[in-house]
């Protein structure tokens, strides 16, 4: 029962940190004159990707004393994060704006920031996933090319969206009553709600990852597909949050740039890391996050827009991977 408490407590805490993160980093944004595609492809998605960030990282670290089960947590945890942001993050963002809007309508979207986004990330995920077959030389090559890409993309991200005005930003919640805040204060209230979201992950992991191998999931299984559920959570708060204020490229740019941050910087390490030879689970994970993400950028290409009901396709990817896992045979 404690842990079943713990997982409703973590909620909680990681709900008030994404609130305070949302607003901080609207403030950051505003403070540096970005416009809303840097502010949720780069400063939102980078900062709340930090704690599924740090589970590869730990599990590279402690394979070096504890072999290769460990290193089977990093590399399920790598791919588990894009997996997780394409397929269940799409399909929450499309449910909330139904249940908020109460209509199919469009996103209102700055449909550049977000075509680029998934662009990329159909690209550099393709790259880290192939890379699993190329010959050791080569791999180290990839891992090059998938860091220079981020910096680039960060590079043409923070230029084509400087001085963009993303809306009207509530009071800063350090600052009430403040209508224009310093610096310190806006970074000192990023640094906090990061701290909390953090902390409400690292609870809500513990509790989920007990809870699961009491019921004897395999390793694997819980690093690719229930870890990444939690460590993702920050993400789907902030875009629900910034959904229900009408900020639509805040939203989804929360959610596509941390999908090419998870696909491109993360994987890089995973590669230099472990040996990288990729098994038919974590194929089929690639393969369908490559296929979730498909369908919005396909939308933004043909149409120039993205309906909920097309985001809401990514719980049918979801549910064939979870089909795919029960199938049991292919784990082995």
């Amino acid at each position: 029962m404690g842990n079943y408490a713990l997982l409703v407590l973590s909620l909680g805490i990681i709900l008030i940190g994404a609130e305070g993160f949302t607003n901080a980093i609207e403030w950051l944004g505003k403070k540096l004159d970005l416009g809303a595609g840097a502010v949720g492809s780069i400063l939102a998605a980078v900062g709340t990707a930090l704690p599924e960030t740090m589970v590869p990282i730990l599990a590279f670290v402690n394979s070096t004393w504890e072999g290769n089960m460990t290193q089977e947590v990093g590399i399920g945890a790598i791919l588990g994060a894009p997996f997780m942001l394409a397929t269940l993050a799409f399909f929450i963002s499309g449910l909330a704006v139904l249940f908020f809007r109460r209509e199919n309508s469009p996103l209102k979207i700055d449909a550049r920031v977000v075509k680029r986004d998934l662009g990329f990330f159909l690209l550099v995920y393709s790259v880290a996933v192939l890379a699993s077959f190329l010959p050791e030389p080569l791999k180290k090559g990839a891992a090059l090319v998938l860091v220079a890409s981020y910096l680039g993309y960060v590079v043409g991200t923070v230029r084509s969206s400087q001085g963009r005005d993303h809306g009207k930003i509530t009071p800063l919640y350090l600052a009430r009553g403040v209508y224009k805040p310093s610096l310190s204060l806006v970074l000192a209230q990023v640094a906090l709600a990061l701290i909390i979201i953090v902390w409400g992950a690292q609870g809500f992991v513990h509790a989920v990852e007990t809870v699961a191998l009491a019921k004897g999931i395999p390793v694997f299984v819980l690093s690719l597909i229930i870890t990444p559920i939690a460590t993702e959570l920050p993400e789907k708060f902030n875009s629900v949050l910034w959904l229900r204020q009408g900020k639509d490229t805040l939203a989804l740019g929360n959610i596509s740039g941390a999908m090419v941050f998870q696909s491109s910087v993360i994987p890089a390490l995973g590669i230099m890391l472990t040996p990288w030879k990729l098994e038919s689970l974590a194929l089929w994970s690639a393969v369908l996050a490559l296929g979730a993400a498909w369908v919005p950028y396909y939308s933004l290409r043909r149409w120039g827009r993205i309906l909920p009901s097309s985001l809401l396709l990514g719980g049918g990817f979801y549910l064939v991977f979870i089909w795919i896992v029960l199938r049991g045979p292919i784990l082995h």
